[in-house]
């Protein structure tokens, strides 16, 4: 794609858009500063909305708590939790309340274990200990509460938490999850970080940077990541090997695993059945498709069930990316560390949608989870085998395109149908998406990622609040009715 200028900018979108003063060539003044370790959270399942950032926010609140007077806190008898948006009109199918809980019981998601949140609440009457200084302060379910009515505030996933003594308030704070295991609250100020080497908000700034440095998109990328973070390369590789093992691990747990998911559908785990039979298939390319599908499955099966993923960008679309990295791994040879570029040129996708659109269901749809998804994935897998910038932002865009207007529309509020199917679709999409772009090199793309991020964003935010993942329409509407 034809860019001109250096270090291009897009504006910051907001609900009505984009600014149509922008001009090509300016100054950016705003570059991303996203990191990779941001944008790739270790922690439970089922969605990073509504179980990883809910669980941060318990466990900051818990640190704010601690910072107030000793006499203060011994009058502490009570912690409450207030669900608004769709934390609260998904229930107990995201977890939310249990994840929260954890988060105030001290648990940190990258170090959760499922075991923990699988005994959490397990009948009426369980009760759990907050421990704030001198105070002992009981946690029973009831204390999360589900509201019904509307807050106001300026994101859709919004949770309360207070500290109660004597029925006084001792200390409040309101959260809000935006997106992809992403927390701010009221008051929220971004932290303090290096600046990026290379300024840039925008796919074609990347690909001017990319042509008047010669450096490529991974180098550019690892740089500013050392800039941002202050981190060596080694350690940056590292932690991207980690994310890489848990996202192939994730994939290969679910393959070998049988029986029903959680939840009230008695769902059965299918990703092992689906590589049995992919087996017995005469024809290769449908084994292929067979066999990728399994492990978008298997990881979506793992993140239904609570159990550690990665999300990519959230936990309900954590099951594509690791399709393709199991994929590259078991059959094409790759190792761990070979993906690290592929990684690091994923997470740059994933940080332009979420400056310029969103990856929550609640903000924008599941065009925003799924779709994002298959985007990076779509990128990783064209860095990886080698291809063209061009190509890398013509895969992505690609994947992207293909999902504009999906709804978000858990059936019961659980991440399970229509969620764990559109992981398994969506993965075979994201290849597919590296296919068709690697045999258009030297052709004209007329769209481009930047005007298809624009795009998904004004898509979402005319949608109605039914189908960004409020569990009130499509599937979610009309497989509970029956119809």
């Amino acid at each position: 794609m034809a860019v001109t200028g250096a270090g291009l900018c897009l504006p910051s979108l907001t609900w009505a858009g984009f600014d149509p003063l922008w001009k090509p060539g300016s100054v950016c003044a705003n570059p991303i500063d996203v990191t990779v370790f941001e944008m790739f959270k270790i922690g439970p399942g089922p969605s990073s909305s509504h179980t990883i950032a809910p669980m941060s926010a318990g466990n900051d609140f818990i640190h704010l708590c601690a910072q107030l007077p000793q006499e203060q806190l011994a009058q502490a008898d009570a912690v409450k939790v207030h669900l608004y948006g769709s934390l609260s009109a998904t229930g107990k199918g995201h977890g939310t309340d249990r994840a929260v809980a954890a988060g105030l019981l001290g648990q940190k998601p990258d170090e959760c274990k499922a075991e923990f949140l699988d005994n959490l609440f397990t009948k009426p009457d369980d009760t759990r200990t907050v421990v704030l200084g001198p105070a002992r302060i009981p946690l029973k379910d009831s204390d999360v509460i589900f509201e019904q009515g509307t807050i106001e505030a300026p994101f859709s996933n919004v949770l309360i938490i207070e500290l109660l003594g004597k029925g006084k308030q001792l200390a409040s704070r309101e959260y809000y999850s935006v997106g992809g295991g992403f927390l701010q609250w009221k008051g929220w100020k971004a932290p303090d970080k290096g600046k990026p080497v290379h300024a840039f908000d925008s796919m074609n700034g990347l690909l001017e940077i990319v042509k008047n440095t010669g450096k490529s998109i991974p180098l550019i990328m690892l740089e500013n990541e050392m800039a941002i973070t202050g981190q060596s390369e080694q350690n940056i590789r590292q932690g991207a090997q980690r994310i890489i093992h848990v996202m192939d691990s994730c994939a290969a747990t679910g393959l070998g695993l049988e029986g029903k998911l959680k939840g009230p559908f008695g769902l059965e785990r299918r990703a092992k059945l689906m590589l049995e039979q992919a087996a017995s298939s005469p024809e290769p390319a449908d084994a292929f498709a067979a066999r990728l599908s399994a492990y978008g499955q298997a990881g979506s099966e793992e993140n239904a069930m609570g159990h550690p993923i990665v999300t990519a960008p959230t936990a309900g679309s954590a099951g594509v990316m690791p399709a393709v990295v199991h994929m590259l791994i078991k059959e094409r040879g790759k190792t761990e560390a070979d993906l690290v570029d592929g990684l690091l040129v994923a997470s740059m996708v994933g940080t332009l949608i979420k400056r310029h659109a969103s990856v929550a269901g609640a903000d924008v749809g599941c065009q925003g989870e799924i779709g994002s998804a298959s985007s990076m994935a779509a990128a990783m897998l064209s860095q990886v085998m080698g291809e063209t910038p061009d190509v890398v932002e013509n895969a992505a865009e690609f994947a992207l395109e293909h999902h504009l207007g999906m709804t978000c529309d858990p059936v019961g509020g659980y991440v399970q149908i229509p969620c764990i199917s559109r992981n398994a679709m969506s993965s075979v999409k994201s290849w597919n998406a590296w296919m068709m772009a690697r045999t258009g090199q030297g052709t004209k793309h007329p769209v481009g990622l930047d005007l298809c991020i624009r795009t998904m964003n004004q898509t979402g935010r005319d949608m109605k609040d039914d189908y960004r993942e409020t569990a009130r329409g499509g599937l979610a509407l009309f497989y509970t009715q029956g119809c």
